[in-house]
């Protein structure tokens, strides 16, 4: 199926171009997905390196949970923002780096069977904290601008809630079936959805002529217009995703950033 993409973005801080009630259908299912993913793990898949270079698998799934964690209480969302700032006062860099370098360090002590048990635990929770945020708190400028393109822009929360969290958690999952070489759950319902909104996410950012078409259980078929201008690309739509996060070098519109 063709769609035409939304227009350029303007100055405003960014919101979320899903619903709010799809959104968290997404990230209820994603959260099931990843803890699924994890508690697959083999015991020699923990130690295997993944596309984060900072992380093996054991990092980057400390890494889910804790922000999985975060997204479960206001409280605890202040008290992980409160040891970011110190973290970040002694590292500097990027805020985000100061926050996972949190969370992995206070599961550093943690089994395996830990973090899976954890996991389990907070995600039914981490998906009602997100559901249960406040619209009037959702359209609120996010605390801080984000470097995106090279370029600074502002955030809403909501955009953060309702799309950057399931993104999150969506890549790393990618990454956990990358690094154990298994088989990636993909479903055009599920993850045909997220890649839908990175797409369109993407044309509005890069605002060229474009003709998309993604292969694969999550891909699709997208254009800037009905008259078939604009550069062609095809690609597999997870690969498509891993681009544009900065996994992969991008040429072109792949070259265009979107967060993830």
């Amino acid at each position: 199926m063709t769609t035409t993409s939304p227009p350029p973005a303007d100055l405003a801080p960014r919101r979320p171009q899903l619903r709010h009630r799809e959104a968290m259908r997404l990230a209820a299912t994603e959260y099931d997905r990843v803890v699924r993913a994890l508690a697959a793990l083999a015991p020699e898949d923990w130690t295997r390196p993944t596309d984060c270079p900072d992380w093996d698998v054991r990092q980057l799934a400390c890494h889910v949970v804790g922000m999985a964690a975060m997204a479960s209480s206001p409280r605890e969302t202040a008290r992980q923002q409160r040891e970011a700032r110190a973290e970040h006062a002694v590292r500097g860099g990027p805020m985000v780096d100061s926050l996972t370098a949190v969370q992995v360090r206070e599961r550093r002590t943690r089994t395996p069977e830990q973090v899976v048990t954890e996991a389990r635990a907070v995600a039914p929770k981490a998906a009602r904290g997100r559901r249960l945020t406040p619209a009037f708190i959702r359209r609120r400028p996010f605390a801080g601008p984000q470097l995106v393109n090279g370029v600074e822009e502002r955030w809403t929360v909501g955009y953060l809630v309702d799309v950057i969290l399931t993104r999150d958690c969506w890549m790393h999952r990618v990454d956990l079936a990358r690094a154990c070489g298994a088989r990636l759950e993909l479903t055009a319902e599920h993850d045909g959805a997220i890649v839908r909104d990175v797409v369109h996410e993407w044309a509005a950012r890069h605002g060229r002529p474009y003709r998309l078409e993604l292969t694969g259980p999550a891909g699709g078929q997208w254009s800037s217009d009905r008259n078939g201008a604009g550069e062609p690309i095809r690609a597999d739509a997870v690969d498509f995703c891993r681009t544009l996060s900065g996994r992969e070098t991008g040429v072109g519109l792949l070259s265009t950033e979107v967060p993830f």
